[in-house]
């Protein structure tokens, strides 16, 4: 399947239940299809299933609820990190049900997306924003729990030509982050190039997109992994040709 195809199969069956949100499972292949690296994963539909997939996966494990009426997972007790091991799968999914349920009772409980955890590395955010005037546009910045503190950001109007990519690199004061800041590992920016523009062919083949956002995208000296991807679309209607 077409990455193009991809992408509308998942946008018909959100707009069909009136959401504007791509689950964690349907993001996470959107992501893939256009060349969009994220950690090995896998679907479980309860807790034992969940235990499975992370034995497969190896330890440590992020486990994050998947529910068509949660969207910020994290805010509602929707995630457990540094799960490790098969007990721990099991009863991190009990306590995401409990807790998700405390907070919005009507959830409907889908299953869970298990995903390997990552080392050590420098945490960055990528996003895309549909402009009316200058259609999508890319976002660069310091990722992480703090992004909407720092506000560490730069953009580049789609498609990105390479001298784009370097500035808006080069554009944030953490640029020295990706240059081994403190011991922290040297980021691999060749991936980081080619994640920005994954996500510019992502917006500019698919209109439907509002916006996007990978948070934190982790990086390391050897690749670059989307580690949550949040992809919002337009509410409803039949897709754009």
């Amino acid at each position: 399947m077409k990455p193009r195809e991809n992408f509308l199969k998942h946008f018909q069956a959100a707009a069909r239940e009136g959401r504007t949100v791509l689950q964690e499972d349907a993001a996470t292949e959107v992501c893939r299809s256009y060349g969009i690296p994220t950690p090995e994963s896998g679907f479980a539909q309860d807790g034992q299933a969940a235990a499975v997939v992370a034995e497969r996966l190896g330890y440590p494990v992020v486990i994050k609820l998947i529910s068509p009426q949660v969207s910020h997972k994290s805010d509602v007790g929707g995630v457990r990190l540094n799960v490790r091991s098969a007990a721990e799968a099991s009863e991190a999914c009990e306590a995401i049900v409990k807790s998700v349920k405390g907070y919005v009772p009507q959830a409907e409980i889908r299953g869970f997306w298990v995903a390997k955890m990552v080392g050590k590395g420098v945490e960055t955010i990528v996003g895309l924003k549909r402009d009316p005037v200058f259609g999508p546009v890319a976002m660069f910045g310091v990722g992480g729990v703090f992004v909407e503190i720092y506000r560490d950001v730069s953009f580049g109007v789609c498609p990105l030509r390479d001298e784009d990519i370097e500035e808006m690199l080069a554009g944030i004061q953490g640029h020295q982050l990706l240059e081994g800041f403190r011991g922290m590992p040297k980021a691999n920016t060749q991936a980081l190039k080619q994640i920005l523009r994954a996500v510019c062919q992502l917006g500019m083949e698919n209109p439907e997109i509002e916006s996007v956002d990978f948070n934190p995208v982790w990086v390391d000296q050897e690749r670059a992994l989307a580690l949550d991807a949040r992809i919002i679309i337009q509410r409803g209607g039949p897709p754009r040709p």
